[in-house]
């Protein structure tokens, strides 16, 4: 059995059944890690991203979930199954509370969840702060903690986090990404599709650089932060500065 939780073998996939923009790509995570996705603007992050969680169903290949081929499921199916999915937009209900938002998270769960609720607040203590405001009145990066907060309230074994970072000052990025690696230490793997190539690098245990739809390079963030290559295709000006 694969010690892995999520692998993704030559997979096609995109918005047109005959226009794929993934183009047989392959990947894979453990349990615990922090894999971060880079790469330039469509080459198929975003678009990864939701063909894993089942908002787009692959025309080929094959995903698998904790052993289980989840190509072609639902999005609630893959939710009850351990997996969350945090959008780049849209990921809070502006008119509810933050508490509101954090309850409506858990809807598929049994039982009490102050608790659960509890940890929430402990590990975004902004969130508790303001847990009786409305959502939409909230900043960029306390909307991002709190789209986070929402998805860790079904406590999943597989968090894919898509662009946290976009359109954020740079304040405010440097505390959603703590946030993120403290989610990370509490033993979740993370997919974290990001543009802020290096700071994700850095954060990562392995990273993929895809290029039209393909896995162009994979390998541990700091070797691939390293590579001339990659920094010379997809870091920007500034990588050899």
């Amino acid at each position: 059995m694969s010690s892995n939780i999520l692998e993704v073998k030559n997979v096609y996939a995109g918005y047109l059944r005959d226009l794929n923009i993934l183009k047989g790509i392959n990947f894979r995570i453990a349990p615990g890690e922090l894999v971060a996705v880079i790469g330039p603007n469509g080459a198929g992050k975003s678009t990864l991203a939701k063909t894993i969680f089942g908002l787009l169903t692959p025309n080929q290949g094959k995903i698998s979930f904790k052993g289980e081929n989840i190509a072609g499921l639902k999005s609630n199916q893959i939710v009850s199954r351990g997996m969350c999915y945090v959008p780049q937009i849209s990921n809070v209900f502006s008119t509810l509370s933050v508490e509101e938002n954090l309850e409506m998270g858990a809807f598929i769960r049994q039982g009490s969840i102050t608790s659960l609720k509890d940890s929430i607040y402990a590990m975004f203590p902004r969130l508790a702060q303001r847990s009786r405001q409305r959502a939409g009145t909230l900043s960029g990066g306390e909307r991002q903690m709190l789209a986070m907060g929402r998805a860790l309230m079904l406590d999943p074994e597989l968090l894919i986090l898509d662009e946290p970072s976009a359109a954020l000052s740079p304040i405010l990025v440097k505390g959603v990404f703590e946030q993120i690696v403290a989610i990370k230490e509490t033993g979740k793997a993370i997919i974290l599709v990001e543009q802020n190539a290096k700071k994700a690098l850095m954060m990562a245990d392995r990273g993929y650089v895809l290029e039209n739809g393909c896995d162009r390079f994979e390998g541990k963030g700091i070797d691939l932060l390293n590579n001339p290559k990659v920094g010379e295709l997809y870091l920007g000006a500034a990588y050899n500065k």
